[in-house]
This record gives C-alpha cells, structure tokens and sequence, in this order.
C-alpha cells in the first residue's frame, strides 16, 4: 500500500461499534485477504510437488491466517489432482522485553 493510498470508506463495511469510533478507513477489505491467502495456497501446491508440508503456526497474531491458509490447502488437497500429506504443529514465542 503507498502512503498516499486513501484506503475505502468504512461506511462500506460492518464495523463492529466498539470500533467504529477509532476507524477513519479500511485499506485492505477482508475478501482481498481472502482472495489473496488462497492464491497463496495454490502456489504452494505448486511448489512443494508431493512433498510433505509441515505447517507451523506462530501462536496469537498468526492463528487466524494460518486456519485461513490451511483451510485452502486443504480444499485444493481434497479436490486436486494430487494429494500430499500435512502436518500441522504450533509454536509459542514470547515478544522482546
């Protein structure tokens, strides 16, 4: 996103009202997101061939992307031409002091 990019209005959006005082614009839409996770998932089908894919989630901020990211995998494992195995693991990592 350039700094000169002005985002969306909000008014398009449902904004939960707890937020809606502290938001002014949404820069990237939640379906942009979407779009972009899955095409992020097929390129990693690409790229692993049929090599086990071992998925290690950073826990707290990364949960939410990673079932997102997983949950594409998944469906293109399922119904692709080509099934690998998966194996998911998670992490912990305290933050600088």
């Amino acid at each position: 996103i350039r700094d000169e990019e002005s985002g969306y209005n909000k008014n398009l959006f449902c904004i939960p009202k707890h937020y809606e005082e502290d938001l002014e614009t949404v820069f990237i839409p939640h379906g942009l997101i979407l779009d972009r996770t899955e095409r992020l998932a097929r390129e990693i089908m690409q790229d692993i061939g049929s090599h086990h894919i071992v998925a290690l989630c950073v826990l707290k901020g990364g949960y939410k992307f990673f079932v997102d990211l997983l949950d594409h995998i998944k469906a293109l494992n399922q119904n692709g031409d080509k099934s690998v195995p998966i194996t998911v693991d998670f992490v912990r990592i305290k933050s600088y002091c």
